[in-house]
């Protein structure tokens, strides 16, 4: 196991990796522990670190009511353990990037700076964890940010010289001014500073983080100029440092009521400058998944973030080291199983479902008995789903030079990936070249194979797609494979190179309906976004994925005893029942992609070959006994709730019955439901679906429970009454 980054997380995490067994190394950058600002701790953290010993290492940890620790105090607490038990940390070591291997007989390796270190330059793994922070150096991860109205946060360290009058400072554990608006307004008035909320820890510095209203830092010279842009508002070259040094000061004496001798002594940043910060906490960074695996020339790697890098938590809340010891505790789980072998779809489908509870989970939501807390994620989550998440959601994140066959039925994964020719079905479909041939197999990466597979297919179509990244981004090429094996369901002919979404969104209608391929709203604007972009990689990923899928499709067989066909000796025949219309509407090209297949290219009528069902014995008089008439099952597209149509982007599936968010409410307060606090509700007569809060279901429940109970005491009561009278 590699791990980049010492941070609190990264070190922690080395140690659980330590215990299960693996040999794990930590790269960091930094050659010293600087990092002064103080941790809120959860419970649970607390019974953690007492369980590894921290007491023995530090002993005021945690002591009386005090549940907060410097980083760097932490830090040298997780290196003391993660020492003895045998991780290894190498300092002044920057991470680049990842090395695959070239060949069966050697593994994953990672471009480190100095490239001549004698042990992590030749050190070979198979687990790579970033844990460096938001701005975190493991490729491969997309991120998305959240950004909220300006707020400006300002953090500051001062030296704890332990005397009579500093151990008097009350700590503030966390105020705001709509709670106490008399302290804000003293303090505003007594020192035109303007805050918003303040918190002050006292540990081996004086800690302060504060939120400052822009006109007030602008009124003090803390801003030398006001700017629309966040970031050249906060810029270095815009700020008074030592101005922000005095406002900094000025906050801290009011705050802990300090005499007029007292003068407080900044302590140093590891640039041997004043520990005092100011930045702009209301863009946050979460990534889209929290891993992926990677397979090349049989050796697979297990790429993950913890901590900031995985999910930057807002300040004021406290939550960062509790989401990233749960974060951590999430990753090990995973590295036990690829440990054991298990098939990586099945290890990202349980690791991508577990991180949707992450952002969500605080000390109140999940269990309390931290005793029996471990890396076992159904001993800290109440409401845990390890399959909320289906295999087509994460497919995309297991990149591989082999593709594997799986089984789709319930989400499980029941086989190994193959390197034979997979025996494409006997149904109307054209013998097309197998990227999977031995004669295609030079041994370049399986992904440069499936090009040339496809690349063979659609020559017919006169496109090019080598250095032509074009016919990817108008979707074209994905259309015309469509067209080469089911002609019946798409005329290409009809399609417009120059409106891409029109010709996705036709390609997404017949994967769903027709191809039973359903790709999740997410991942389908992922890909539209990939495609769109100007950089090759990205539109040779998504690509990839597509391809896959229709590739493991068009030559998945589910009979194998029987015989490849080709297209012209299966008999076709026109059925009789309704033919599929085509609408005459055209399909607008914006990003609002719907899912209605009525937008289709044509609007003529279109013929439907009837598939051969089975054939028994080979006799072929019963053929015309076996023929499916085809039916095409539309995806409903109309709110559960308010009837109205719902875009592909706006899709929410609850209970198989499809509604917009905003719709998804209990039934009897209007209280906004989650998929992980509601219940349903099934009338027995009518077989009407209701949602409801935990709440409301109960009181419903219990009242339709007292209804029932008083019904039948009025029967009895009637009986007793004629029966004496």
């Amino acid at each position: 196991v590699c791990i980049v980054g010492a941070g609190p997380v990264g070190l922690r995490l080395a140690i659980e990796c330590a215990l299960l067994g693996a040999r794990c190394i930590i790269v960091e950058k930094r050659d010293r522990f600087s990092r002064h600002n103080v941790l809120h701790l959860w419970p649970y953290i607390i019974t953690d670190l007492r369980n590894l010993g921290a007491k023995v290492f530090y002993g005021k940890f945690a002591t009386g009511q005090i549940e907060h620790i410097s980083i760097r105090q932490l830090q040298c607490i997780l290196l003391k353990i993660a020492l003895v038990i045998g991780v290894e940390i190498y300092q002044n070591v920057t991470f680049i990037d990842v090395i695959e291997p070239i060949s069966t007989q050697q593994g994953w390796r990672g471009h480190f700076k100095p490239e001549t270190h004698p042990i992590v330059s030749t050190y070979e793994f198979s687990v790579l964890i970033g844990a460096d922070g938001c701005r975190n150096s493991l490729k491969g991860f997309q991120h998305k940010e959240f950004r909220g109205k300006l707020a400006i946060g300002i953090t500051c360290n001062f030296i704890n010289h332990n005397t009579r009058e500093e151990q008097n400072f009350q700590e503030i554990s966390g105020v705001a001014k709509i709670y106490n608006p008399q302290f804000f307004n003293e303090l505003q008035q007594q020192t035109s500073i303007d805050l918003e909320n303040i918190v002050y820890y006292k540990n081996n510095t004086h800690y302060f983080v504060m939120t400052a209203k822009k006109q007030s830092l602008l009124d003090k010279g803390v801003i030398l100029q006001d700017y629309p842009d966040a970031a050249r508002l906060l810029a270095r070259d815009n700020v008074n440092f030592i101005q922000l040094c005095k406002f900094a000061c000025e906050a801290a004496q009011f705050a802990t009521k300090c005499s007029p001798q007292f003068a407080f002594e900044f302590a140093e940043d590891h640039h041997g400058a004043a520990d005092v910060q100011m930045f702009d906490f209301t863009s946050l960074f979460h990534a889209v998944n929290a891993s992926r695996i990677i397979e090349r020339n049989g050796k697979q790697i297990l790429m993950a973030l913890v901590g900031d890098s995985l999910l930057e938590s807002f300040w004021p809340t406290g939550s960062g080291i509790g989401l990233g010891f749960f974060g951590l505790f999430d990753t090990a789980w995973s590295i036990l199983k690829f440990a054991k072998h298990e098939h990586p779809l099945k290890i990202l489908v349980e690791r991508e479902s577990i991180y949707m509870l992450l952002s969500q989970s605080t000390p109140e939501n999940t269990k309390n008995n931290y005793q029996l807390y471990s890396i076992n994620p159904a001993t800290r989550y109440q409401s845990l789903n390890s399959k909320s998440c289906t295999i087509d959601e994460i497919r995309y994140l297991y990149d591989s030079d082999s593709i594997p066959t799986i089984d789709m039925n319930n989400n499980h994964v029941t086989s190994n990936k193959t390197n034979q020719t997979p025996v494409r079905r006997a149904q109307s479909f054209k013998q097309a070249p197998s990227p999977l041939s031995s004669s295609s197999s030079n041994g370049n990466s399986q992904q440069n194979t499936l090009f040339e597979w496809c690349e063979e297919i659609v020559d017919s179509y006169n496109i090019k797609i080598r250095n032509n990244s074009k016919s990817f981004q108008n979707c074209l090429v994905f259309c015309a494979l469509v067209h080469y094996y089911r002609p019946d369901l798409i005329d290409f002919k009809s399609l417009q190179p120059d409106r891409p979404i029109s010709n996705f969104q036709i390609l997404f209608d017949i994967m769903h309906n027709q191809l039973s391929l359903p790709l999740d709203r997410k991942l389908q604007n992922s890909l539209i976004l990939s495609m769109k972009s100007s950089i090759e990689e990205r539109i040779r990923q998504s690509s990839i994925v597509i391809l896959q899928l229709l590739y493991t499709h068009f030559h998945h067989d589910h009979h194998e005893q029987q015989l490849q066909r080709r297209r012209s000796s299966i008999p076709s025949l026109e059925i009789s029942s309704p033919i599929l219309q085509k609408s005459k509407k055209p399909i607008e090209d914006t990003n609002n992609i719907n899912t209605n297949t009525t937008n289709n290219i044509n609007n003529s009528t279109v013929k439907v070959s009837a598939l051969v069902a089975h054939y028994s014995n080979g006799d072929s008089s019963s053929n015309n006994h076996n023929l499916i008439n085809l039916q095409c099952e539309r995806a409903p597209t109309f709110c559960f709730y308010c009837k109205e149509k719902v875009s592909i982007q706006d899709w929410f599936v609850v209970e198989k019955n499809v509604l917009h968010v905003k719709c998804f409410k209990c039934d009897t307060c209007h209280l906004q439901l989650r998929k992980t606090n509601y219940q349903v509700l099934i009338e027995p007569n009518t077989g009407k679906i209701s949602f409801h809060c935990r709440y409301h279901n109960l009181n419903k429940q219990q009242k339709d429970d007292n209804s029932n109970n008083l019904l039948g005491l009025c029967k009895y009561s009637v009986i007793v009454y004629f029966y004496l009278f």
